[in-house]
């Protein structure tokens, strides 16, 4: 059975059981006495009222009672005419969904879809007090309330005067209510938008009140005892969405336009993506939330059983740490040895695919920018990409294919499926896309277009369903922000959209990422999907007379794996590197596809600690980092199956003397202690039993984490 047929079973089953059938609209909701509608989500804890005020639509999301999005605006513009005034609801619509759908890979893999569901006509006249006969244009506005968190949609029905239409605005507001307005004040952590470097910058945490420039969502707002995201699902051939300060605790949703500055371009009937609200007490709680999975349509490739998640090693690392190049000349990386050399050794050690950068015509001077010149189904001299293949199907493993467009889209998609062809002809399995190039990208015609406006949007997805085609799996670097479209596109893995651990290979004028980098991108970036960041470098580095390490205790580099979810994670360093470490074991034990996830602590910038379970075995993992600030951190293990002994073996920062038992007795010297600037790779590896009803104490190092497996003991 393939996983849309088994997705339907499942959500028939369970609507049977679980859902009573949507009664048909009264009298009240066709022609409602008061211009107003609640939706409820199933436990009662969220409620979102939607309003017609004088014409104009208005809703409001409320928690437990308390008010996290005020009264808001809503409405779209258009060319021909603006559904944001003079608007009567018509008719209600109401539904209640409880089902459960399963992933074919994910931080998770059975997932509930449980909400209930406002569908509502509007109506627009130019005379207010017109019957709805009289109605010139009609809007629908659909509203979901989960247990932790509201989303919202428009619908623009099929009728004769939308045929094609320009949307020039959307007047949808995020007005914070006064759950956020409270003596201890909201803080966002943001990104900048329209801005050279995409989604490539630090997260800033400020006053929401201090805004005062366009953000990129997800955008994550803390309140003392509540924590929102705000982003947007199933991004499907619709600009995407930013977010404009308007007010103190105010945002807008400001759409990346087209060059000549419309937002939206298409024919009715035509959908928005939805806006969504993610709400919860505890910040780590947004991370496991699956809204945004369930608010995209299910899986339409049908058998994916070709979708296989994995690690990966490649020619990659040595390229930005200038050890090889790109480009020609004697220190080439992508030759036919070379990858021949990186096969073995992802062979030797259990991982399925090989990376080559490089290996294709275009890589000549100075390639950024200048996506013209490449040939994605042309290899240079030095790289013979069917033996190479050949070599890797016989190795059992697979090559990564690789496709920097440098912004050149209008030429890539000239090139694009010949150059698919050419990876499956050879058991090329993954194809890593690239547009590093800056704001905007360029079309044949010599046009150019924001690098997140709808043009964009629309060449992601065509590269995601042509890659489907041959049966390709996806990992886009520099991409459009992910939306949850993995669920309707399986093969649509991982992407990067964030500053990853190439960022501290050394040619970053600003250096490299702080400490608190990777403790605050699960709560903002990763909330929106996998990101490929690239883990696992295990040897410090020399650059222009510089010896280097990321901001990371070699401990840390371990948690990654476990605390920043992808199911293509890369193994990052050299090969040669890897030789003779016995923490090396973690990252060939470590599964990337997984049964289920749990936050057990976390605070933004500060510290996160993650359990998941290995979706094919009864074995547990956990990882759990910190920030510059050295701290214990307490993990009961009640996750673990009750009356059962596992076998812990842990990976922790080097933070004092200890005796049998391992605890400390006595502080180290500090050039022994781990530290992420002075002594960044010790480490120290134990085992012992324990069970459900243990907890462990974590002492994690300035810069430091711990990785732990906890395997099924036994007898």
């Amino acid at each position: 059975m393939d996983q849309r047929i088994k997705e339907f079973v499942i959500a028939a089953i369970l609507i049977t059981a679980s859902c009573s059938p949507a009664a048909p609209p009264t009298r009240s909701q066709a022609r409602p006495s008061r211009d107003d509608v609640q939706i409820i989500s199933p436990d009662g804890t969220i409620e979102i009222s939607f309003t017609v005020d004088k014409g104009v639509p208005y809703y409001l999301v409320r928690r437990r009672g308390r008010e996290v999005v005020g009264r808001s605006r809503l409405g779209l513009r258009f060319r021909s005419a603006n559904f944001d005034r003079d608007l009567a609801i018509e008719h209600v619509q109401r539904r209640r969904q409880n089902t459960t759908w399963e992933q074919p890979w994910g931080e998770t893999r059975f997932v509930r879809d449980h909400y209930a569901e406002a569908t509502i006509l509007l109506g627009q006249s130019i005379a207010r007090n017109d019957p709805p006969s009289a109605h010139s244009g009609r809007l629908k506005l659909i509203f979901r309330a989960y247990n932790d968190g509201a989303a919202f949609r428009y619908v623009l029905p099929e009728q004769p005067q939308f045929g094609d239409f320009q949307i020039t605005d959307e007047r949808t507001e995020f007005r914070l209510g006064s759950a956020f307005q409270s003596a201890g004040g909201a803080h966002a952590w943001w990104i900048p938008a329209y801005q050279p470097r995409r989604y490539e910058y630090l997260y800033t945490k400020s006053p929401l009140s201090s805004l005062d420039k366009p953000v990129h969502t997800p955008l994550t707002v803390e309140a003392p005892g509540l924590a929102i995201s705000i982003h947007e699902a199933a991004l499907t051939d619709y600009a995407s969405m930013t977010l404009k300060p308007d007010g103190q605790h105010a945002l807008e949703a400001d759409l990346v336009p087209w060059a000549d500055g419309v937002r939206v371009k298409g024919k009715a009937p035509h959908s928005s993506p939805w806006r969504t609200i993610h709400i919860a007490e505890r910040p780590g709680d947004l991370i496991t939330s699956t809204m945004l999975l369930n608010l995209n349509e299910p899986n339409r490739l049908g058998d994916v059983s070709w979708v296989q998640p994995g690690k990966y090693v490649g020619i990659w690392w040595s390229l930005h740490t200038d050890k090889e190049t790109w480009g020609p000349g004697p220190k080439r990386g992508a030759t036919t040895k070379n990858a021949k050399r990186y096969i073995d050794f992802a062979s030797k050690h259990g991982f399925s695919g090989v990376l080559v950068e490089g290996w294709n015509v275009g890589w000549e001077g100075e390639w950024f920018g200048a996506g013209e010149r490449f040939r994605f189904a042309e290899a240079h001299p030095g790289f013979d990409l069917e033996q190479v293949a050949r070599y890797a199907k016989k190795r059992g493993v697979h090559l990564i294919g690789h496709h920097e467009n440098a912004g050149s889209v209008g030429r890539y998609e000239q090139q694009m499926n010949g150059a698919f062809a050419l990876y499956e002809k050879h058991g090329v399995r993954v194809v890593k896309t690239g547009y590093a190039i800056e704001l905007k990208t360029r079309w044949t015609d010599g046009s150019e277009h924001w690098h997140h406006g709808q043009f964009m949007v629309r060449h992601y997805r065509r590269v995601v369903e042509e890659a489907a085609k041959h049966k390709l799996m996806v990992n886009v670097h520099e991409p459009i922000k992910d939306t949850g479209i993995r669920r309707t596109f399986p093969n649509m893995m991982t992407r990067e959209g964030m500053r990853g651990m190439e960022y501290n290979a050394g040619w970053n004028e600003e250096g490299g990422n702080p400490p608190d980098h990777v403790t605050i991108l699960p709560f903002t970036r990763m909330l929106a999907g996998p990101l490929d960041f690239t883990p696992g470098i295990f040897k410090p580095y020399r650059r222009n007379g510089k010896t280097l390490y990321p901001a990371s205790t070699l401990a840390k580099q371990l948690a990654l794996y476990v605390v920043l979810y992808s199911p293509l994670h890369m193994v990052a360093d050299l090969p040669e590197h890897y030789q003779g470490q016995p923490a090396f074991r973690f990252i060939r034990e470590v599964p990337v596809d997984w049964h289920e996830t749990r936050v057990l602590d976390g605070e933004i910038g500060a510290t996160i600690t993650v359990a998941r379970k290995d979706r094919n075995s009864p074995d547990w993992y956990l990882g759990s980092i910190t920030n510059a600030e050295a701290r214990e951190v307490s993990v009961p293990l009640s996750f673990l199956d009750s009356g059962a002994t596992y076998r812990a073996t842990i990976y922790r920062d080097k933070t004092g003397y200890r005796d049998k038992t391992g605890h400390r007795v006595k502080a180290a010297t500090q050039d022994e202690n781990s530290h992420f600037e002075r002594n960044p790779t010790a480490i120290e590896i134990t085992e012992k039993n324990v069970a459900a009803n243990d907890t462990l104490q974590l002492a994690l190092a300035p810069g430091g984490g711990q990785a732990i497996r906890f395997a099924l003991a036994t007898e």
